[in-house]
């Protein structure tokens, strides 16, 4: 770091994001994007005329995509913003919703940019452990008088809490923001979004990068009361008024509008998901209940280390986290049956 990075931010570990190699062709099940292509429908948005566009600013408001994704979620376009990514709303709302005075609270294994975040805007955080089992006990949320934020379903561990949990913890933190972070919902969890309306306190984020093939488009959203998202919108507007391009909002409101792709792509991935573990299983595996696109798991046999390594020289990357509780784990992202197979048989030659 230089002389000149202020003592705010020097003692700032930023997030570690997964490998993108650009040296060697893996089989890549490591940071969780689609296996499949984005929409036909978003490759016909993105045409030579919307291309020669990009001399123009995009639209502030983002008023077609804000609609169309209101429409899908049967709310109002009041009820939506827009971010660079889910990232960026994350960042917004710990900065609207978190100061010296308003903590935060969140699980201890979970999305790395919390951390980053809560150490960057200098906020109090309050991490509170999974059980031993990696499941999320909602009491430890309930009246904690700071802003709450839980994956939901959890990321790397997969698992998912109902949606009574979600209730209990906004109904027990009236004066305070609660956020369910829903990056892998379509896999398999249950959305909170329908709550939103009868918690003014409560915040969905959610994200085009998983379950609609847009991660390099970079587009997020959250879904909250009026007053909440105007909260958002402020920041926002403080920050980068054109935070999206006009290709993504494009992209994005072509994605959204294609629910038969995205029903067909996502299901297929919930089928290669349940092949995945059965196939880990027969091979000495323990595999946590994934909600998501990805899996969980650990062999008794072999540290995730050696797992890890073991799969990158037969040319497959998966995530590994030198951490404690989760040293022995992988988190394998889930891709075409024939990218499951090629897993499977370099997991045969470690084994």
């Amino acid at each position: 770091m230089s002389r000149f990075l202020s003592d705010r931010l020097s003692a700032l570990t930023p997030y570690t994001p997964g490998e993108q190699p650009q040296d060697f062709n893996y089989v890549k099940l490591n940071t969780n994007e689609s296996p499949f292509e984005p929409s036909p429908e978003v490759i016909k948005a993105i045409n030579t005329a919307e291309v020669e566009r990009l001399r123009l600013y995009s639209d502030p408001e983002c008023k077609k995509t804000v609609k169309a994704i209101a429409d899908y979620y049967g709310v109002e376009s009041k009820n939506v913003v827009l971010g660079n990514g889910s990232d960026e709303i994350l960042a917004f709302i710990f900065e609207a919703f978190c100061d010296k005075k308003i903590g935060v609270a969140y699980p201890d294994i979970s999305y790395g940019f919390y951390e980053v975040f809560a150490s960057r805007y200098g906020i109090d955080s309050k991490v509170i452990p999974l059980k031993e089992d990696y499941s999320l006990c909602a009491d430890n949320y309930c009246n904690l008088n700071k802003t709450v934020v839980i994956a939901n379903p959890n990321a790397p561990t997969g698992m998912a809490i109902p949606l009574f949990d979600i209730e209990k913890i906004a109904a027990s933190n009236p004066d305070n923001v609660v956020v369910i972070d829903e990056a892998y919902v379509d896999f398999g969890g249950e959305s909170a979004v329908e709550l939103t309306k009868k918690y003014d306190n409560l915040i969905v984020v959610q994200t085009f990068s998983k379950s609609r093939q847009l991660a390099g488009a970079r587009l997020g959203f959250a879904i909250a009361n009026e007053a909440l998202i105007a909260d958002l919108n402020t920041v926002r507007f403080a920050s980068n008024p054109y935070n999206i391009n006009r290709l993504t909002l494009l992209a994005g409101e072509a994605a959204i509008n294609d629910k038969a792709y995205f029903e067909s792509t996502r299901n297929k991935i919930i089928e290669n998901r349940e092949y995945t573990v059965e196939e880990l299983k027969k091979r000495g595996f323990t595999v946590l209940d994934s909600k998501t696109n990805f899996v969980f798991a650990s062999h008794s046999e072999k540290s995730g280390a050696e797992l890890y390594n073991g799969l990158k020289a037969n040319g497959v990357l998966v995530r590994f986290f030198n951490k404690p509780r989760l040293d022995r784990y992988l988190r394998i992202t889930i891709g075409t049956k024939e990218q499951m197979n090629t897993l499977l048989d370099a997991l045969d030659k470690i084994l």
